[in-house]
């Protein structure tokens, strides 16, 4: 018989289970006291991005209807529009101008003990607020922009501002943990794509271990999406487009398309980070508004001689051309939806360029279909391709472009064109300029931090 444990083993392994179980729950109370505010961010993000959405649609509705009964009104309506927009930003919040992920990337290069205190330059509610209103009036000037940019930094604005409201004493994650995760569900929102989330901060936001992030981004990003989904329906971006079995041989076409689209995406990168940097030498108050309203103008002119093409957020061209199967698009659409983007983004006021550039992609990749004398069937990967290189060529987040081009379509077929796309645009895009155009831009935005709050305290944030 075996020997029975004594009366002070018992003791001790009675202690040791209450001393583990104790150590367990109060593991358990504060992840679960850690997660409440991101669950109310980001069932604030799916609200904000369903609502922003609908925004969007009357914005780009209305000017279509207006600009079909009387064209001549654009060169008015436009600029004035453009004017009002840049005007927002310039008054109320000047870091909600452009896009909104270099924001995002100079703060979350700022959460730091020394630096915290000036995230609040690029991502408030106010900036949040104006964002929302810039893009809505630029977009109902005509502008070529997107809203998913723009939903990034709203996102990662409200994460913040949750984050700050906690009561002291409440268990925080580290500041960086909330605004990469603000900007994983404001992605995953405006697409209504998941994956493309958590990608998205895996190749562009953070080059930490994905282990410290992977629990706050993968709740948020869940209930971003189910909150928008709940409101808007379980939909794709872009629908269901006709996908054919592709082999072997048409991976050259997919080469092709993506040296093209990459190397196209990577000069209009570069291109938009020097007009703005000369916009930038325009720095009276008369200047800067000659220069907006020259923007109008000339974006009006593009519009009104070039066709409706150029305007707006481009999503219903790519729904065009993957579905209706317009045969040739006439060549001038891609140089005239490239300087429409141009032109918008320099204006000075809010909007994104995620979608829009997806669009250009799509031109360019139905202009090479035409050129190579492709099937009508395979047409449509190679406009998937091109949208994928082109974006990549700019923003140089091949995996990110290749997995949200796949979500909105549902053509899992298509994923192996899809990532030979992305790949290759990143090589070639990476000739042209080793740095991105966020990269770039995110610099700016640091230096304009700095001299904005030169003094602020290096005081101990309550997290970190």
């Amino acid at each position: 018989m075996k020997n029975q444990p004594s009366l002070y083993q018992k003791l001790l392994t009675r202690f040791d289970n209450r001393f583990v179980r104790s150590i367990y729950n109060e593991r358990v109370r504060r992840t679960t006291l850690q997660s409440i505010p991101f669950w109310i961010a980001s069932l604030l993000t799916g609200l904000v991005t369903v609502g922003y959405e609908r925004l969007f649609a009357w914005s780009e509705a209305t000017f279509q209807t207006w600009f079909q009964r009387i064209p001549a009104w654009t060169f008015l309506l436009t600029p004035l529009c453009f004017l009002l927009s840049w005007a927002l930003v310039r008054v109320l919040a000047p870091a909600a101008r452009g896009s909104g992920i270099p924001q995002l990337m100079a703060a979350i290069d700022l959460a730091t003990p020394a630096h915290h205190t000036k995230i609040s330059y690029l991502l408030s509610l106010r900036i949040a607020i104006v964002k929302i209103l810039s893009s809505g009036i630029l977009l109902l000037g005509g502008g070529a922009i997107g809203r998913e940019g723009p939903t990034i930094q709203i996102s990662a604005s409200l994460f913040q501002l949750i984050n700050r409201l906690q009561p002291r004493g409440w268990p925080q994650l580290s500041r960086q943990i909330v605004l990469v995760t603000g900007g994983a569900a404001g992605l995953a929102a405006a697409f209504n794509t998941p994956l493309g989330g958590i990608v998205f901060v895996v190749e562009e936001l953070t080059h930490t271990h994905i282990t410290l992030y992977r629990t706050a981004v993968f709740t948020a990003v869940i209930i971003a999406g189910m909150t928008a989904q709940a409101l808007l329906g379980s939909y794709l971006y872009l629908g269901y487009p006709a996908i054919p079995t592709t082999g072997l041989s048409f991976l050259g076409v997919a080469f092709v398309t993506a040296l093209i689209a990459g190397l196209a995406g990577a000069l209009f990168g570069k291109l938009l980070v020097q007009i703005n940097a000369y916009r930038k030498t325009w720095k009276t108050v008369p200047q800067q508004v000659l220069w907006v309203i020259g923007c109008g103008v000339l974006f009006a002119a593009l519009i009104y001689w070039g066709g409706i093409d150029a305007a707006g957020t481009g999503k219903p061209l790519i729904n065009h051309l993957l579905f209706h199967h317009p045969g040739e698009v006439p060549w001038y659409v891609f140089p005239a939806r490239i300087m429409g983007m141009v032109l918008s983004y320099s204006s000075g006021g809010a909007g994104g360029i995620f979608a829009t550039s997806l669009s250009a992609g799509a031109v360019l990749g139905e202009l090479i279909a035409h050129v190579l004398t492709i099937d009508q069937q395979e047409t449509t990967v190679v406009v998937l391709v091109g949208m994928v290189s082109f974006l990549t060529g700019v923003v140089r987040s091949p995996f990110t472009a290749a997995i949200l081009v796949l979500e909105m379509t549902d053509r899992h077929s298509a994923i192996f064109p899809l990532l030979l796309g992305g790949m290759t645009a990143q090589l070639i895009a990476s000739l042209v300029d080793p740095h991105s155009m966020y990269e770039h831009l995110k610099k700016g935005f640091l230096a304009e931090t700095h001299l904005a709050m030169p003094n602020e305290p290096a005081t101990t944030p309550k997290a970190n």
